[in-house]
């Protein structure tokens, strides 16, 4: 590893502790459905709250559907989605590198054995999972960003990625640079998320009085 990106890990990880004031609410329809936790009405209660998962990877989507911060559907945004496989077997499995982070940020002492992002070069309807330890990040393309107004898409070839580049633009970058990135974008995505969902209730409740 050289020095540039021995110091994007360590803003990487620095960031992840800031990140955890940005912490994202899951809807309300969502959380009543989660299993209740003593630790409910803390911000514990964002910890993963399925049961240990020794195998994540098997039947994947079908195991996590929703993503456990936005509830969006992890099959729909398949090409971005992330897994966080934590050291206690507990897996979080999220839409994007958002959040990933976000998991990251509010998990602090449950430490990663494993992070896997879908490979957005591999062909097929559904993108494979692989290990973010060795895939390529395109960071700021013209390719689809998922709650982000930047895209940050992971590739298990290098020279896939390279590829993507050369026809859509951006930077490239190890998993610690994308999500440092995420890091910062965090505070401005995140308000422009609630803006949107702010939005999308008001014109469904005007709906209901028509």
């Amino acid at each position: 590893m050289n020095d540039l990106q021995d110091e994007s890990r360590r803003r990487a990880l620095g960031l992840i502790a800031a990140g955890s004031a940005l912490g994202l609410l899951a809807p309300a329809a969502v959380a009543a459905e989660a299993k209740s936790c003593p630790t409910d009405g803390t911000p514990n209660q964002f910890v993963p709250k399925g049961s240990p998962d020794p195998s994540p990877l098997t039947d994947e989507l079908k195991k996590y559907p929703k993503c456990p911060y936005c509830a969006m559907d992890r099959t729909k945004f398949q090409y971005s989605r992330h897994l966080v496989h934590y050291e206690d077997d507990l897996a979080d499995g999220t839409c994007s590198i958002h959040c990933a982070a976000v998991s990251l940020a509010i998990n602090l002492d449950r430490v990663p054995k494993a992070i896997y992002a879908a490979d957005f070069g591999a062909a097929g309807e559904i993108k494979p999972l692989v290990k973010v330890d060795g895939a390529t990040y395109l960071i700021g393309s013209k390719l689809p960003a998922t709650l982000s107004k930047k895209s940050k898409l992971a590739f298990a070839s290098a020279d896939a990625a390279t590829a993507a580049k050369a026809e859509q633009g951006g930077e490239l970058g190890s998993f610690e640079v994308a999500l440092l990135e995420t890091y910062k974008n965090l505070g401005e995505d995140t308000i422009a998320i609630r803006k949107k969902r702010a939005e999308m209730r008001q014109q469904a409740a005007e709906g209901k009085k028509g």
